[in-house]
């Protein structure tokens, strides 16, 4: 069983930055794809950010160039860094990890909320 635990949200104004982690506990997150999403109120959960198992990433769209995700194996922690942050990129951010395509892991997720 794998757990998550994001961290690192708060209230920030727009240019501003702030990581959030993901800690996961359990022996497998090395092979876990992990992915931040987010949810504004009234919208639907979108991906943001995924990093396979191998390292690979991608952003949606809206966040490229902004923000970067990482893992740290060793720490068993994905990171993302949001860089130039904007009003509209306010939302609960939420880590999910994949293994296999079958085993889903979402974390509780963290306030992001961006002051213009």
């Amino acid at each position: 069983q794998v757990q998550l635990v994001e961290s690192g949200g708060g209230l920030v104004q727009a240019g501003g930055s702030l990581r959030l982690s993901c800690a996961a506990s359990g022996l497998f997150f090395s092979r876990l794809d992990m992915d931040w999403y987010r949810q504004a109120p009234g919208k639907q959960r979108e991906l943001v950010a995924t990093i396979t198992s191998g390292g690979i990433t991608d952003y949606e769209d809206s966040v490229k160039g902004r923000f970067t995700i990482s893992r740290d194996n060793a720490k068993n922690t994905v990171y993302l860094q949001m860089n130039s942050l904007k009003p509209e990129d306010t939302a609960v951010y939420y880590c999910k990890g994949t293994w296999a395509l079958i085993y889903v892991y979402w974390g509780q997720g963290t306030q992001v909320t961006v002051s213009s």
